[in-house]
């Protein structure tokens, strides 16, 4: 008898780690809690009616609000937000090494597990080069924009080389 409990509580084991591992993953970046948007689109169809004009026009009044509304934030590219808040909240030397930022990548993405973001500039030089100082301020700036529990940036020149990273 004592061997088949040991089988049956393996089982159980097992399978409560596969919906927990099947619960954590898959969800594609999605903000909606991980249902992928289904019940969302569900829900909008029912509340508009089938074949509803006026809940359609609805939908697109908001729609149209809502891009009014955030065309700053949601136009924008990452790297442009990031220069705009460094323009807002930053030292002067921050607002200088941030200029020479060309193109931010994977902050609009994290999971507070690991998160990595990448921030490519026009130095040159590499570790040794010109942007070995200003990269380290733009590294203190986004972790000032940006805040995770488990974050790493990462700085390149203008070659692809990396410059300096930092914890965010």
């Amino acid at each position: 008898m004592g061997m088949k409990t040991k089988v049956a509580l393996g089982a159980v084991v097992g399978i409560v780690v596969i919906g927990v591992v099947s619960a954590n993953s898959g969800d594609g970046g999605n903000d909606n809690g991980g249902n992928g948007g289904g019940t969302s689109a569900a829900a909008d169809k029912n509340a508009g009616g089938s074949g509803d004009k006026a809940g359609k026009a609805g939908k697109a009044d908001d729609a149209a609000k809502s891009d009014a509304g955030d065309k700053g934030a949601s136009k924008a590219s990452q790297a442009e937000q990031f220069k705009a808040f460094v323009a807002k909240n930053g030292t002067p030397k921050e607002k200088d090494a941030v200029a020479h930022v060309l193109k931010v990548q994977g902050a609009d993405q994290q999971n507070d597990i690991l998160d990595s973001a990448d921030v490519y500039t026009d130095f040159t030089g590499g570790l040794m080069g010109e942007g070995s100082g200003p990269s380290k301020l733009i590294a203190s700036a986004f972790a000032d924009w940006k805040d995770s529990k488990n974050g790493l940036v990462t700085v390149y020149d203008a070659d692809g080389e990396i410059i300096t990273n930092g914890n965010f």
